[in-house]
């Protein structure tokens, strides 16, 4: 990964140093500018991504530098941190913030907020940057593809045979073409407009450590989708040039259902009944197991969409002397019978569906992917609005010699360890997507947003097991863990830490706050259940990491 350029700006070159060593370990490009003058220099020749500067320099200080930066059209994207150890009542701030400055650090500076105040601003500097650079990309393509269809459509128009002969399937390509361009036009913008807005939430300023970690989450979020998008993209682009290429090997069939199962956020979000019926014995399959999970997957989320809120979704294994089928039945919208042999088709999505969200590949990459590892793939429907049923099947091999070396992964509610367990993490996505899967694993669980909660809930929800994110606002991880620990009821409680902090020093710190483990994310749910399954019901806590 390219280092992004940080500059320090200050008057004392001791302090410059001080940064300068509180930020080494960032492996970023760190810029020392000794004044006012020498920071503009630099910031009108290179890409900043992060300015910190003392407010009280000579010359110039510090609002009259923010000010002269964000005027320049170069520096739109450049997050400004003020240092300051006099100019920090409300009034001074709300001139920095005025000026353009992003985030205020008190002296004496503690790096580890630095850093993590700093990381924030690199993180959207480079997810923004890749975003105009995808965009742009895009745009080109879409551009190149529309000049080589008008050129095309220009050639064609020169023979009137040619024409008359291939009129309607000209037209109807053209129609689908402008559907296609059309449909992603607005699945891009449906993830711009929220980053567009968390960007100027950052220019105007004032945003809180809380509101900085939410901004960031949602620009992440977003970000995801559009990676999808152009993951979906070149897939299909892959798979029509036969660039495609399995890793196969031998996979158990129930896992990958699990696996697909546990993707399913979608389900969750909007009130479906979730059914899933695995085979009682294991089946084993010569597959790639990411690709195969991205059938179900698909078929999964192709269920979701075109099924109403509260409705059933039931997902079936049935196996033969040679084969499986995986039946994937709800009672959404149905298909009509002129869209069943049509279904599977490149960008195509019934006239006369009501939800036409993506991009119509879904489909078209389960029916490529089955026939590439030798299955079959059908869609069955008894009308409109009456549901529909999609049929994947699939060669099945005999067991392996060692079975038992085979990684099986259990479905959601099976799982056997089954405790009162304390959720705690300001991250309130990743609180309540956890605590579902928890939930479904056969635990009590509930949760908490921050530390002071974490304690009060800990006292009267009285969990076997805590799972405690370090670094929260206001009352961290560790304090939050001292002070269970403290309570007569928490003295037997497991304190599991789990934070992206996994340095050797964190652990040693999590260790001497009293927690008995330490996970680092993101952690699998089958992570979690392993270490949960390995402390006896009611025990007095002990040591363990990962």
């Amino acid at each position: 990964m390219t280092p992004v350029n940080i500059l320090m700006v200050d008057d004392q070159p001791a302090k410059l140093l001080a940064y300068e060593a509180m930020l080494g370990e960032l492996g970023e490009n760190l810029i020392k500018a000794h004044s006012a003058r020498e920071a503009l220099a630099y910031l009108l020749r290179d890409d900043i991504a992060v300015v910190l500067m003392d407010v009280n320099m000579p010359e110039m200080d510090g609002f009259e530098l923010a000010g002269l930066i964000r005027q320049h059209p170069r520096c739109e994207r450049t997050a400004i941190i003020f240092v300051s150890a006099i100019h920090m009542s409300d009034i001074d701030k709300v001139k920095g913030y005025e000026t353009g400055a992003v985030d205020y650090v008190s002296v004496p500076v503690v790096p580890e907020i630095l850093r993590a105040k700093i990381r924030v601003f690199i993180e959207l500097h480079r997810k923004t940057a890749e975003l105009k650079r995808l965009n742009e990309e895009l745009e080109e393509r879409v551009r190149a593809r529309t000049n080589d269809l008008e050129a095309s459509l220009l050639r064609l128009k020169e023979s009137e045979t040619r024409l008359r002969l291939q009129g309607e399937e000209l037209a109807e390509a053209h129609r689908r073409k402008d559907e296609f361009l059309a449909m992603l036009a607005h699945e891009l913008r449906n993830p711009l407009a929220p980053i567009r807005t968390a960007v100027e939430l950052l220019r105007l300023g004032g945003a809180t450590t809380k509101d900085l970690e939410w901004i960031t989450n949602i620009v992440d979020r977003q970000v995801t989708h559009l990676v999808r998008l152009v993951d979906d993209l070149l897939d299909a682009s892959r798979i029509s040039r036969g660039k495609m290429v399995l890793t196969r090997k031998v996979v158990e069939l129930n896992g990958l259902i699990a696996d697909a199962v546990e993707s399913m956020r979608a389900v969750e979000g909007r009130e479906h009944e979730l059914v899933v019926v695995p085979s009682p014995a294991p089946i084993y399959l010569d597959a790639d197991a990411v690709r195969l999970t991205q059938v179900f997957i698909n078929l999964l989320n192709n269920a979701v969409k075109f099924t109403p809120k509260g409705g059933r979704i039931v997902l079936s294994v049935e196996a033969a002397a040679d084969c499986v089928d995986v039946r994937i039945k709800d009672t959404g919208e149905g298909i009509a019978a002129d869209d069943l042999t049509r279904v599977f088709d490149m960008f195509y999505q019934g006239a006369d569906s009501s939800n036409k969200a993506g991009l119509g590949l879904g489909l078209t990459l389960v029916h490529k992917l089955v026939d590439m590892h030798g299955g079959t793939v059908c869609a069955q429907s008894p009308g409109a609005g009456m549901g529909s049923e999609f049929s994947v099947r699939l060669p099945v091999i005999p067991a392996p010699a060692e079975p038992e070396a085979q990684v099986h992964h259990d479905l959601p509610g099976n799982r056997s360890a089954r405790r009162r367990i304390l959720l705690v993490d300001d991250n309130r996505d990743a609180v309540e997507a956890l605590a579902e899967l928890l939930r479904m694993s056969g635990s009590d669980v509930d949760v908490a947003f921050d530390g002071d909660a974490a304690i009060k809930a800990a006292s009267k929800f009285q969990p076997e097991v805590v799972l405690l994110d370090i670094g929260m606002p206001t009352v961290d991880g560790y304090t939050a863990a001292k002070a269970i620990r403290r309570d007569a009821d928490g003295r037997g409680v497991v304190l599991v830490a789990m934070t992206g902090w996994g340095q050797a020093e964190d652990k040693r710190r999590a260790k001497e706050a009293g927690f008995d483990a330490h996970l680092v994310k993101p952690v699998s749910i089958d992570a979690l259940l392993g270490l949960l399954s390995t402390f006896p019901m009611g025990a007095t806590s002990h040591s363990a990491s990962q």
